[in-house]
């Protein structure tokens, strides 16, 4: 422990910014260098679980370290909250003690253990005293509606996981309170109140819109995106909810799109100078505007789970001459009543096969007739090939082995194209 002493405060500082809170302040009976120590560390985290103490006694050790916690800058507070006797009194105290302190990351965090019919209400103290936030994480909580205005001037990252709020307007009153936000995940649940999500944040550049439970369809819900600096989307939807784009992404650079819904024109017209794109629709058809091109597109990742993927992959190809990076997997569970695609071969090489693309890659590949028949036009067209690794989901030698063979037969255009299985 003297060698560990002996050590520069700010190290020690860090070192204890990974501890849970309640061994942080532990420190402080080790020696007289640790004493106050713990009172400077620029990062607690509170969990209610650790060590399985009545919330009664973790509610006053919170209160008490927070009151005794000197640092001038408080670059993490993290909730970790999951006894359903968690009120929000006790965070409204919490949020009030560090409200002379410039605190940058606060995250609260609810954890489902607690009954659906018991809702953790985060007070409004909590819009007043954290002016200097940069980040804001909250999960399956609920907020609360404000009759007047307010403002975090600072904040640049904001996720809001499972969240229930006051209605339609407070979200575009949330957003619009947060002038230079950069990074926004939203993870919707059911019954969170809001029916139109609307996001219209100018100075947005990353942006991460969820929609994942299956139960109690609503088509009246959806997204509303006006964010025209957007550099980087992701959409997951296995609801089929609508989106709007209301202005086009000219900055978008990736984009991660799974959607449900057949009708994903508007979102891809809008992010045609996308460069990276992840793709997983149910259908080719109406899933971007006829003539659309994606000029800058270099690396393309399709998704293999739904019936249309086929007929998907041959649309971009065609429509992007620049792709130089092909991803293949199967990243979802093919639902069993759905009929297998079926193979047409184009009647013209897209051009991205004759000038630009040097690598695939296919990850759980089945050797079905249809995979087999794409791979062998790839192989056959792409002229630019460099590198084709192919990994199957298989556990059975033989069929593997079987696949490497009818792989290694195959005619391959570039004489420079290596085939690598796994």
């Amino acid at each position: 422990m003297d060698r560990l002493s002996q050590l520069p405060e700010a190290l020690l500082l860090r070192i204890l910014s990974l501890l849970h809170a309640k061994d942080v302040v532990s420190t402080m009976v080790l020696s007289k260098r640790w004493q106050f120590l713990w009172m400077l560390v620029p990062k607690l985290v509170y969990d209610d679980s650790y060590q399985d103490i009545e919330y009664g006694r973790f509610s006053r050790f919170v209160d008490r370290s927070l009151t005794l916690h000197e640092a001038p800058v408080l670059d993490t507070l993290h909730f970790k909250l999951g006894k359903t006797s968690c009120g929000t009194g006790d965070i409204r105290v919490w949020i009030r003690t560090v409200d002379k302190r410039c605190l940058r990351e606060l995250v609260i965090e609810i954890d489902k253990c607690i009954s659906d019919n018991t809702s953790v209400i985060l007070p409004r103290s909590l819009y007043r005293c954290c002016r200097m936030l940069v980040t804001l994480k909250l999960n399956k909580a609920v907020l609360v509606d404000v009759t007047s205005s307010f403002s975090f001037p600072s904040l640049k990252n904001l996720s809001l996981v499972s969240m229930k709020y006051p209605g339609d307007d407070f979200i575009k009153m949330l957003l619009s309170s947060c002038p230079v936000l950069e990074d926004l995940v939203v993870k919707r649940c059911l019954n969170d109140n809001v029916t139109i999500f609307t996001v219209k944040v100018s100075s947005l550049k990353c942006l991460a819109l969820h929609q994942i439970e299956l139960a109690c369809m609503n088509f009246d819900r959806g997204f509303v995106i006006d964010t025209p600096s957007l550099e980087c989307l992701d959409i997951t939807d296995f609801r089929g909810v609508f989106c709007v784009i209301e202005n086009n992404m000219t900055k978008i650079v990736k984009a991660y799109v799974c959607h449900s819904y057949e009708h994903t024109q508007q979102i891809m017209g809008s992010i045609s100078s996308v460069k990276r794109l992840y793709l997983c629709f149910p259908s080719s058809k109406d899933a971007y505007p006829v003539g659309s091109v994606f000029h800058c597109l270099v690396r393309l990742a399709l998704c293999t789970c739904e019936t249309g993927w086929l007929n998907l992959l041959m649309c971009v190809l065609r429509d992007s001459p620049k792709l130089r990076a092909l991803k293949l997997a199967k990243d979802h569970t093919h639902r069993s009543h759905q009929p297998r695609p079926c193979w047409n071969e184009p009647s013209a090489v897209p051009e991205c096969l004759l000038t630009s693309l040097e690598t695939l890659e296919w990850v759980k590949y089945e050797g079905t007739e249809e995979e087999k028949e794409v791979v062998a036009f790839i192989l056959r067209s792409g002229s630019c090939l460099k590198k084709v690794n192919i990994s199957s989901k298989s556990t059975d030698r033989d069929k593997k082995f079987e696949m490497l063979k009818e792989l290694s037969l195959l005619f391959r255009r570039s004489p420079t194209c290596q085939i690598a299985f796994d």
